[in-house]
């Protein structure tokens, strides 16, 4: 099938029967989504992306399953998956409630609460459509020194993509270097490698009509749990301060307030490849401040 096909041709022959498509869905801004219904009744969710990079869906299939593997957190069910579509059970949306975000406040706190056995993933894994680093031997070797693998794999690759695309004024990285070389002061209570999420901004978590939220689009791996909270602040998220509450009455975090800044620098530097300049003096300014607090 060529790159060019419809999607309601991909996921027939993905699900081996006809499909009709009843829409497109919104809300990402790397892929093409839609809304099929089946021939043998139900609908799934599927997108699509031409050129997608080798691996691409593969990894968030791994990432799914991670995720489901914890017993922890809701993800939509793997249907179906090539190197070029992903095809996933069709989660109906619903109110984003309080009660709703106080179960995913708690859900985030158990996930967090699984080891992961190093930092980063042993498989190729994406944030958007950017590949992420590999751990080295050291940082999956080493437990304790989550400072050293944050630096290294998350936060100067992208720097010098950022810096190398013009999305970065010299001041600004800087900045951002100068995080790296104090890390391990800034970084607080030593973090052995727990099951995060890695993407969670507001448009990967559903509310979904069974009153249960969804997390999807992961770029799930062995992480710093502060980073999945940190994004959701970036971008907001509805009763946010109920989803926060939540988690920390199961896992408190005491200082994480000032660390904020610290935790959100990776992904305004990944936006900053992705989107430009303007995220580029974002991450400056977290710089900055994640340098203040410390």
């Amino acid at each position: 099938m060529t790159a060019a096909a419809g999607l309601a041709d991909r996921v027939a022959a993905l699900l081996g029967e006809p499909v009709t498509e009843l829409g497109p869905v919104g809300g990402g801004s790397i892929c093409r989504a839609g809304r099929l219904l089946r021939r043998s009744g139900g609908t799934v969710f599927a997108k699509t992306l031409p050129d997608a990079p080798p691996g691409f869906f593969a990894a968030e299939v791994e990432g799914l399953r991670l995720l489901d593997g914890t017993g922890t957190v809701a993800v939509p069910e793997v249907l179906a998956a090539d190197d070029r579509t992903l095809v996933l059970e069709w989660v109906e949306p619903g109110p984003a409630t309080p009660a709703a975000a106080e179960r995913l406040g708690r859900e985030l706190a158990a996930l967090h609460g699984v080891p992961a056995p190093g930092y980063g993933t042993a498989h190729p894994a994406f944030i958007g459509s950017l590949p992420l680093p590999p751990p080295s031997g050291h940082a999956r070797d080493s437990p304790g020194d989550w400072p050293a693998f944050h630096a290294g794999r998350r936060l100067l690759p992208f720097l010098r993509q950022a810096a190398d695309s013009g999305a970065m004024a010299p001041a600004d990285v800087r900045a951002v270097e100068r995080v790296c070389e104090v890390l391990p002061r800034m970084a607080g209570p030593a973090q052995p490698p727990a099951v995060i999420h890695g993407d969670l901004w507001s448009g990967n978590v559903l509310f979904a009509a069974d009153g249960r939220a969804r997390v999807v689009d992961p770029a799930a791996q062995g992480g710093h749990p502060e980073a999945d909270l940190a994004m959701l602040e970036l971008f907001g998220c509805p009763h946010l301060e109920r989803v926060l509450a939540a988690y920390e009455e199961v896992r408190p975090l005491p200082g994480r307030q000032e660390r904020v800044p610290l935790h959100q620098l990776h992904p305004l530097l990944v936006h900053a490849v992705l989107f430009g300049a303007g995220y580029g003096a974002a991450a400056g300014r977290a710089a900055r401040e994640a340098l203040a607090s410390a």
